[in-house]
């Protein structure tokens, strides 16, 4: 059996992610991350900070590498450095970091424009930061920034400075598409040519995603023979942001069997989730592996094909990143989404009351609302508990107006064993408003009204969507006390369906 070839995975989170806009770690936020990321995910290396930024990087960087050492981790940790007279070295040093990533000119256009020297200048410059690094017992990595723009516009630049770096005592090379502009087969042509000229140099690539082709990248380069990727937590990073993590570590498990990687794909969401709070940078709800809807089946013919043989399932299964698969309810939920969504919670329907159930939530899909499982035992006790025999009072329609400086009003037409009446009242609230223009319906056919005792709304436990209201309130007469239930998403709404089923009570 042929042995696997080993990609080792560099995640950059805390460095290049660090750059999304808006996006800060504090120092204990940051450590965390580190060890969720060498201990949880089991990336191979991380990159932490940028020297020189800051106190709190400075201090932040400090209790990582204390961290590391102690768990003799000390030389999975990175920190990107620069071509600075030793400065970096020396703030290295400081914190007891171990290995620079050295930020260096990977395009002629950058190395002209920017710095504003000759080749050979930037070589001799580079070469004495290594040597500095060596005697100080800090291991070298070089980035050659703009790279994927110097292999296309000043390639014979890119090639003597990797002919350069090939003599040096530095232990990778990193590619990085500074730019996010390398199109898949750019990536494959580039990284398989330098990895036909230096087989034993070690190359990582480091993608962005600003053309939305960074997994694409991702995978190419894996093909052309790269060696490590630099990857981030829910794709975060500068403008458009990194490749993400957890999309190219199942790209990479499924269609790229020859290579092995060592992240826990079980510990993916947990991690991301966790990150996403620490940031504030949302994942999107459509994010492949990550998202909320992505393991979702929203229509109904999905839940049932999934009953049929898992009609509907490919090799990316939930449970491999430490999730469940959803079946969604709305408009377009069928039967089978529904029970589903029973099954999950214990509960069994006959057919008759599934299709009951189905109906009352198409309703609420039609209003554009969204339905969670946890609002699933309001609707079947609502839905179910209704009565069967048509309602002999019936609220046919109302207005209810609330402005400031005046006090609430509503009219009300209701439909008393055929006859219609309509009236209207003022009160101190849409609800109070609405019962008391109902009592003086009421008042003009000689009958009173039960006295309102208790009023409780809530939603769902659990449910994250606003979809559903339940008001269950308790009315007295001289003679008992009872309780009726609306549901509906608008809370003076779910208190008059409570309302009329008192009024058919009585």
């Amino acid at each position: 059996m042929t042995e696997k070839r080993k990609i080792e995975i560099m995640d950059t989170t805390l460095r290049d992610g660090e750059q999304t806009n808006g996006v800060s770690f504090t120092s204990s936020e940051k450590l965390t991350i580190a060890k969720l990321l060498l201990e949880e995910l089991n990336v191979d290396r991380i990159e932490i900070a940028s020297t020189r930024v800051s106190e709190g990087e400075f201090n932040a960087v400090k209790e990582i590498t204390q961290w590391a050492q102690s768990k003799g981790l000390i030389d999975r940790i990175e920190v990107l450095s620069f071509i600075d007279k030793g400065l970096s070295i020396d703030w290295m040093k400081e914190t007891g970091a171990k290995v620079q990533n050295l930020l260096a000119k990977g395009s002629l256009n950058h190395l002209t424009h920017q710095l504003r020297q000759t080749p050979e200048e930037h070589f001799r410059a580079i070469e004495e930061v290594i040597q500095n690094a060596l005697s100080n017992g800090i291991e070298t990595n070089v980035y050659l920034e703009d790279w994927s723009n110097g292999m296309r516009n000043s390639k014979e630049y890119v090639l003597n400075f990797i002919e350069f770096l090939a003599r040096q005592p530095i232990k990778r090379l990193l590619l990085p598409d500074t730019l996010g502009v390398l199109t898949p087969s750019e990536t494959r042509m580039f990284i398989t040519e330098i990895k036909k000229m230096y087989p034993d140099m070690h190359l990582d690539f480091h993608a962005h995603n600003d053309y939305d082709l960074g997994v694409a990248n991702v995978l190419e380069a894996v093909r052309a023979g790269a060696d490590g990727l630099h990857l981030t937590i829910n794709g975060m990073g500068e403008r458009a942001g990194n490749a993400p993590l957890a999309s190219a570590v199942a790209v990479i498990n499924d269609f790229v069997p020859e290579v092995q990687i060592g992240v826990r794909e079980k510990s993916l969401y947990s991690v991301s989730k966790l990150i996403e709070t620490f940031s504030g940078f949302r994942i999107p709800e459509n994010k492949p592996v990550l998202g909320d809807n992505v393991f979702t089946q929203t229509a109904g013919i999905h839940a049932d094909g999934d009953n049929k043989n898992n009609l509907y399932f490919n090799d990316l299964l939930p449970e491999r990143f430490g999730r469940k698969r959803q079946y969604a309810l709305g408009k377009t939920s069928g039967k089978a989404n529904i029970k589903k969504n029973l099954q999950e919670l214990g509960l069994h329907l006959g057919e008759e009351e599934v299709t009951k159930v189905t109906q009352r939530i198409i309703e609420l899909g039609d209003k554009k609302e969204v339905v969670t499982r946890e609002d699933l035992p309001y609707i079947i006790s609502d839905v179910l508990g209704s009565n069967t025999d048509e309602d002999r009072i019936v609220v046919e329609s109302y207005v209810l107006t609330h402005a400031k400086g005046l006090r609430p009003a509503t009219t009300v037409s209701v439909r008393i064993d055929g006859k219609t009446i309509q009236e209207n009242a003022q009160g101190d609230g849409q609800f109070d408003a609405f019962m008391n223009t109902l009592k003086k319906i009421y008042a003009e056919k000689g009958m009173k009204l039960p006295k309102l005792t208790d009023y409780a709304v809530r939603i769902p436990p659990g449910s994250n969507s606003d979809a559903l209201c339940e008001t269950v309130i308790t009315w007295e007469t001289g003679e008992k006390t009872f309780k009726t239930r609306g549901l509906d998403s608008d809370q003076t709404v779910s208190a008059i369906v409570a309302t009329q089923k008192m009024l058919n009570i009585i």
